[in-house]
């Protein structure tokens, strides 16, 4: 009996992993499959980017990959990363949807990224280690509006803005991250989180968070909420808890809010842009 290729036992695999997905996984908030060459599925390069996905679909949870496999013409490198509040089994679920759903929404495409709430995936073949990318982009907001108070409230949100980049772009490398609070008008308190991926250095970071938080009179004027998103750095600031307070950095810093449950998030539009890799 003649064994079937390397290869398509792992396209098995994800096709197995995306059924799976489609069944139990979380949506992805978006997905970009790049403009800048399509490959064939017996090609070198689909082979190693399916063992690169399969690499991915088995990650530990860790929160931080950065992977290679093959070699030019034909290397595929890929970064993915776990929201930094995220525990190891939701990471590892995370990993696994996103794996099987970019092999399923960009089959041929050199290039991908997807997104979902708790993980990003992203791979190409060029070189995407270290350099700061912010395009493709993408833009959420809370379809609330700040009423009273603008200024106070922009000028609350800058505050925590401020200190989240710093904090974040200060982490090492395999965690770039920062969550935090501050007191907003009427009484609420405003919720941020940023994090960037840790192959960035701190420069690196801090420009990147410097952008998107730039990006913000754009995307979320005058909103309860916001977030803007790139490859290699996202920020996100609401008025009520959307990340697990266990991401405070410690005791002293205790979120202001009391640990429930959030409730349900208002409904939140969605802006995709940004020109495909």
């Amino acid at each position: 009996m003649i064994a079937p290729p390397r290869s398509a036992v792992l396209l098995l695999l994800l096709s197995l992993l995306a059924l799976a997905t489609s069944a139990h996984g979380a949506d992805p908030l978006s997905a970009y499959c790049g403009s800048n060459g399509n490959f064939t599925a017996n090609s070198t390069y689909g082979a190693n980017l399916n063992t690169l996905l399969a690499s991915v679909a088995a990650a530990d949870g860790r929160g931080f990959y950065n992977l290679s496999t093959g070699g030019s013409p034909d290397a595929v490198n890929a970064i993915a990363l776990c929201r930094g509040d995220v525990g190891a089994a939701d990471c590892r679920s995370c990993l696994n949807d996103s794996a099987a759903e970019i092999a399923r929404q960009c089959p041929v495409q050199k290039e991908a990224i997807i997104w979902y709430d708790n993980c990003m995936l992203r791979y190409s073949n060029r070189s995407i280690f270290g350099v700061v990318e912010v395009s493709p982009y993408l833009y959420m907001w809370n379809v609330n509006n700040v009423t009273n108070n603008v200024d106070q409230f922009n000028q609350d949100l800058r505050n925590l803005t401020d200190d989240l980049r710093d904090r974040a772009a200060s982490g090492n490398s395999t965690r770039k991250f920062a969550v935090g609070n501050a007191t907003a008008p009427k009484f609420k308190t405003l919720f941020g989180l940023m994090q960037c991926t840790p192959d960035l250095s701190q420069l690196q970071c801090e420009d990147c968070l410097t952008r998107a938080v730039g990006d913000i009179p754009r995307c979320c004027d005058q909103k309860e909420g916001g977030r803007v998103i790139y490859p290699s750095c996202n920020i996100r600031f609401e008025v009520y808890p959307f990340f697990d307070s266990s991401a405070y950095e410690s005791p002293e810093s205790p979120p202001l809010a009391p640990q429930v449950s959030p409730p349900p998030p208002p409904t939140n539009n969605t802006s995709t842009k940004g020109t495909s890799f």
